[in-house]
């Protein structure tokens, strides 16, 4: 079990001239739209309580207007709560004094924004270093440094340009570059390729996986894309209207939706892209057939079954261990989209 690096516990705001006030009418069961309606005030999330877990990707995700923004920049106090706690390694966010959250700004969360949110008149290579140099290092450590993840982001070459000179997918690296130059423990991420066109997007998404398999940050990231968040997520938060609906697995998101707005989120997903067969497989300590990594997609598996004229494989860890066994029927009925209001049972 990973240890929780962010807790975020009964975590409510509201938007408006008198939030505490307004607080007493969402208690008693006022809706985002007859608070809006009724008393002026507009609720932005309601008893938020979240668990992130240290050294993963927790994707956080809604329409627009769920809270998911609003949500994110509660972690590092962009946002002041109406109520609530965020907890970060034990330590209340929401009770640091103005100097403990610079530092904590400064060197445990880095945040990366939607509109990349460069400085114009500065370089490349002074963007990614203005957190470090925040920071108070100095410049030539500053450089060194920002110059090896301007490296690794693909931007070798480009430190002497402009913001203005380069594409969207090239300013979101140097974002990202500046974010990861700080070395801090939490990265932000705000919507932060959702600005980008689809090729783009899956190239920088690819960039995120394999920074992520070296460094192991704690990442939050925000999104709309459901694609986007099986993609990348260890785990998903669902938001709606300020409210989590669902949390978990990717797997099981999809195999177990909470409610019929979950189901429509989810519907038109390519099912045997996206489960795996350790989400659908009967257990057993041996099995016959070819073996499947416990990560293997559905899709990948019917063709290996497939192409040795097989209707059962052994699903085995990374460790190359048996832990169950997966046949034809099963990855055909879980790969099936269910109908609306139901959820694909869990095979055991």
């Amino acid at each position: 079990m990973a240890k929780i690096k962010i807790k975020i516990s009964n975590l409510y705001k509201v938007f408006g001239d008198n939030p505490k006030a307004a607080m007493e009418h969402v208690r008693n069961g006022a809706t985002k739209q007859s608070l809006l309606d009724d008393h002026r005030h507009v609720l932005g999330l309601r008893d938020i309580n979240i668990d992130i877990p240290e050294k993963k990707i927790k994707v956080v995700m809604g329409l627009s207007g769920s809270g998911k923004s609003t949500l994110i920049r509660h972690i590092n106090r962009l946002i002041e709560p109406t109520e609530g706690q965020v907890i970060v390694d034990g330590e209340d966010v929401l009770a640091m004094s103005q100097e403990e959250l610079r530092e904590f700004r400064r060197h445990k969360s880095s945040m990366v924004f939607q509109k990349f949110a460069l400085l114009p008149h500065r370089t490349v290579a002074q963007n990614a270093a203005y957190g470090l140099t925040i920071q108070g290092i100095a410049e030539g450590e500053a450089a060194e440094r920002a110059q090896r993840w301007i490296d690794r982001v693909g931007l070798g070459g480009f430190e002497n340009h402009f913001p203005a000179q380069l594409s969207g997918g090239m300013q979101q690296r140097v974002g990202l570059a500046r974010a990861l130059a700080t070395d801090a423990e939490i990265l932000l991420m705000d919507e932060a390729f959702s600005a980008l066109d689809p090729l783009i997007r899956t190239d920088m998404q690819d960039i995120l996986l394999d920074l992520q398999e070296e460094l192991h940050k704690t990442i939050v990231f925000i999104t709309h894309d459901l694609d986007e968040a099986l993609r990348i997520g260890d785990q998903i938060a669902i938001l709606r209207d300020g409210e989590s609906i669902q949390q978990g697995d990717p797997q099981d998101i999809i195999l177990r939706p909470a409610d019929d707005y979950i189901s429509d989120f989810i519907k038109d997903i390519n099912r045997g892209r996206v489960i795996e067969v350790r989400s659908v497989m009967a257990k057993a300590a041996r099995a016959s057939g070819p073996k499947l990594p416990m990560d293997t997609a559905l899709e990948d598996a019917l063709q290996t079954l497939a192409s040795v004229g097989k209707d059962t494989g052994t699903v085995v860890d990374h460790d190359g261990k048996t832990i169950g066994k997966i046949d034809i029927n099963a990855a055909i009925t879980a790969m099936a989209r269910p109908d609306r209001g139901t959820s694909q049972p869990r095979y055991k």
